[in-house]
C-alpha cells in the first residue's frame, strides 16, 4: 500500500523523532514521549500514500481530514507538515516562541491543522461530526483520526462512538495510540506492581470489543511495525457499508530512546545535558 519502501520508512520515522528532539531542545519545552509513540503512525499516514491531502493547498475541499486528537504531540506532526511544504521548515525553529505559529498543541491555524486539540478527548466527536457533514455534502474524503488512550476516559468519546456505529460512518477512521500512558497515571493497570501511582485509571480492556460493540469495525496492531499499519488500513476507501473502523495500535510512550521508554515522569520533561547526549546517540 505504501508509495515509498520500508526503508525510507523508518528513516523518515527517525528523523522525525530527532527533529522532535531538538524542537523540544530549542524551546525547552513539548512532549517528547509523546511524540514518539505516534511517530510510524504519522509517517505511514502522510508519507505512505494513505492520506489525500495537497500542501500547496491545504483548504483543497476533497482532502482528508487529519484530526491529531492528542493536541500535544503536535510537536511530532509539525516536523512532517513542514517537510512535505504546508509551511516554511524555519517555523519548526520557532516552535512555542513569541510570535511562532506553533504551539504546544495543534491550534486549526497551522496549515495542515483541521482543529483546535488543546482540550483532550474532543478530537472523536468532532471527527463524527465531519463524518456526517461528509455524508450530507456527498463527498468522498476520509476523517482519519489519531486519539491517545487516555483521552478515551473522556465519555464525549463514547457518545460519539455509539453515533458513528449506527450511523455507519464507514469514512470514519481513529487510530488509537495505545501507549498504555496518560500524564496521571497507566491506563491498564494489571497487577499491584503496575500500580505505579494512586491516580492509575481503570483498565480501559477490552477496547478493541467496545469498539466493535458499538458496531465499528475493530483491529489491533503493533503501531510501530509498519506492515502491519498498512495493513490494517488496507481499502480503507472500499469500505461501503462495514462502518467506522477503529484501529487499535499498540505502541510505546518515549519509543526509541531507551531511558524515555515507558516513564511517565518524562511526559513534561526535555532531556538536557549528558541525557540529551545519550538521546541523540539513540536517535543517530
Amino acid at each position: 500500500m505504501s508509495h515509498r519502501s520500508l526503508e525510507e520508512l523508518q528513516q523518515k520515522a527517525r528523523w522525525v523523532r530527532r527533529t522532535v528532539l531538538e524542537m523540544a531542545v530549542s524551546a525547552k519545552s513539548g512532549h517528547v514521549t509523546s511524540a514518539f509513540s505516534q511517530t510510524e503512525l504519522l509517517v505511514a499516514l502522510y508519507y505512505g500514500g494513505i492520506l489525500r491531502v495537497r500542501p500547496e493547498q491545504p483548504d483543497w475541499p476533497d482532502r482528508d481530514r487529519f484530526i491529531l486528537s492528542k493536541g500535544q504531540g503536535g510537536i511530532g506532526l509539525y516536523p512532517i507538515l513542514a517537510d512535505l511544504g504546508f509551511f516554511p521548515r524555519e517555523e519548526l525553529d520557532r516552535f512555542t516562541q513569541r510570535g511562532s505559529k506553533l504551539g504546544v498543541h495543534c491550534e486549526w491555524h497551522v496549515p495542515g491543522i483541521e482543529t483546535v486539540s488543546g482540550s483532550l478527548g474532543h478530537g472523536l466527536p468532532v471527527a463524527t461530526g465531519m463524518a456526517e457533514a461528509a455524508r450530507r455534502d456527498g463527498k468522498d474524503h476520509l476523517v482519519v483520526l489519531v486519539t491517545g488512550d487516555a483521552e478515551l476516559y473522556e465519555g464525549s468519546n463514547w457518545e460519539a462512538a455509539i453515533v458513528a456505529g449506527a450511523r455507519r460512518y464507514d469514512n470514519l477512521i481513529v487510530i488509537v495510540d495505545r501507549n498504555g500512558q496518560g500524564v496521571l497515571g497507566h491506563t491498564d493497570p494489571r497487577d499491584d506492581a503496575y500500580m505505579e501511582w494512586s491516580s492509575d485509571g481503570p483498565a480501559l480492556e477490552p477496547l478493541a470489543a467496545k469498539f466493535a460493540a458499538f458496531g465499528w469495525e475493530a483491529k489491533e496492531i503493533d503501531g510501530h511495525d509498519f506492515r502491519q499499519i498498512f495493513d490494517s488500513l488496507d481499502g480503507i476507501r472500499d469500505r461501503r457499508g462495514r462502518g467506522p473502523l477503529a484501529v487499535v495500535a499498540r505502541t510505546v510512550k518515549g519509543k526509541g530512546v531507551p531511558f524515555l521508554e515507558n516513564q511517565r515522569r518524562w511526559h513534561y520533561r526535555v532531556p538536557e545535558g549528558e541525557e540529551l547526549e545519550i538521546a541523540r546517540r539513540a536517535l543517530a
